[in-house]
């Protein structure tokens, strides 16, 4: 899984409860392709022992400074990426202060690469000045501090120091092999999901949208360095937790008002969602009974919010379409709502294939350009599909 294939993750573990979880990130890093390396510090592996990562690996923990190697030397060299997880308050302050008197912490330090650390401890001692200090002192030195999260703590308080999920700390680590990207810093906007259009007070006009692969696309441009804001109509499916401007809506109408919102200096916009087409004319308050007799449903078209995109947008913004069209005619109608709304690409879905369009982990998709060239990918994860998109779309970005 890009851009975890074959690349090389050096994972530290302090002594922290929250040491337990690093076990689930190690398996999703595993998972994901990455070749894994744990050093475990003496009080780390009072939480986890060593043959928790050793089963998970295959490969022996490393835990002494004291073997006659170089390690500390080679393992800074050896990693693509560095992550300490759980970053206790104790190895924040030795990291700061320069203090190299084990092997995680000399390792560190001997490292050509700045590490990303997720701090774990106690609300009090994260609130500490110190730790506040240690912390502005591991930023200017280029470190990237993952959290902490505000939650319930190991003592039963409830506060900052919370170490984040697995997945957050998973995400920043793809982030970190990303490398450089076109994307970096690039303001990125991606509808998801499906809108709900009120009949009555109970019932509504919905579609069978997921939000995944507009999900999937979020994360993907995040993970390259955008500054992404990710609306999204109601989902079952959890927006990517590493994205923190997250903007949930029921509505095709909501949805436009936080689209005309969030466009603002936009360098592109992802238009996922399966906005309706119509809704009903006069939802009724409270609930239709069926005694009433109600024989039909007058409605009247919801706004175009590709149409809305495209006018609002700044004039290099990158605007990429989506269609869901059924059957052989499909491409030629995607290639004409891509001339008719002045996109740059538009990616096609027919959901009457098995294994793609809604509901389901993968897709197939076809992405056509304003030339009329139409490539269809073959049937991948829908996180795959969203970097083959940002790859292309990559490709047409103003300056590049």
């Amino acid at each position: 899984m890009r851009p975890f294939d074959d690349k090389r993750v050096l994972v530290g573990v302090s002594g922290g409860i929250a040491a337990y979880k690093t076990a689930e990130l190690v398996r999703q890093l595993l998972q994901a392709g990455s070749d894994v390396q744990v050093i475990l510090t003496s009080s780390g592996a009072r939480f986890v022992g060593p043959t928790t990562f050793e089963g998970l690996t295959g490969r022996p923990v490393l835990q002494s400074l004291w073997d006659g190697s170089l390690q500390h030397i080679d393992l800074g060299r050896w990693a693509d990426a560095i992550v300490v997880a759980p970053a206790t308050a104790n190895l924040l302050a030795k990291l700061a202060a320069g203090i190299a008197d084990d092997l995680l912490t000399t390792t560190l330090l001997a490292a050509p690469r700045r590490a990303l650390l997720a701090p774990a401890m106690n609300v009090r001692m994260f609130e500490h000045p110190a730790t506040q200090a240690n912390l502005e002192t591991l930023r200017d030195y280029g470190h990237e501090l993952v959290g902490p999260a505000f939650g319930e703590l190991a003592e039963g308080e409830e506060g900052w120091g919370r170490m984040v999920e697995p997945d957050v700390i998973f995400a920043y680590v793809g982030r970190a092999l990303e490398g450089e990207s076109s994307w970096r810093d690039k303001r990125v906007v991606v509808t998801s999901g499906p809108t709900w259009e009120p009949v009555d007070s109970v019932r509504f006009i919905g579609n069978r949208s997921s939000g995944r692969m507009g999900h999937a696309i979020a994360a993907a441009a995040w993970r390259r360095g955008a500054d992404v804001v990710l609306i999204t109509g109601p989902s079952h499916v959890p927006a990517p937790p590493e994205i923190a401007d997250v903007r949930t809506v029921e509505t095709a109408e909501q949805m436009g008002a936080a689209l005309n919102e969030a466009l603002t200096d936009a360098s592109a916009v992802f238009m996922a969602a399966a906005v309706a087409d119509f809704k009903p004319a006069a939802p009724q308050e409270g609930k239709i009974r069926r005694a009433s007799g109600l024989e039909s449903i007058a409605v009247e078209p919801c706004p175009d919010l590709l149409a809305t995109a495209g006018r609002v947008a700044p004039d290099d913004c990158l605007l990429v379409a989506f269609a869901v069209e059924l059957g052989e005619a499909g491409v030629d109608s995607a290639r004409r709502k891509l001339e008719e709304k002045g996109a740059h690409l538009i990616v096609l879905n027919d959901p009457s294939e098995p294994g793609a369009g809604f509901e389901v982990e993968t897709n197939r998709v076809t992405i056509i350009d304003k030339s009329g060239a139409a490539e269809t990918l073959p049937q991948m994860l829908k996180a795959e599909v969203a970097d083959e998109i940002l790859d292309r779309a990559e490709r047409l970005l103003p300056g590049d």
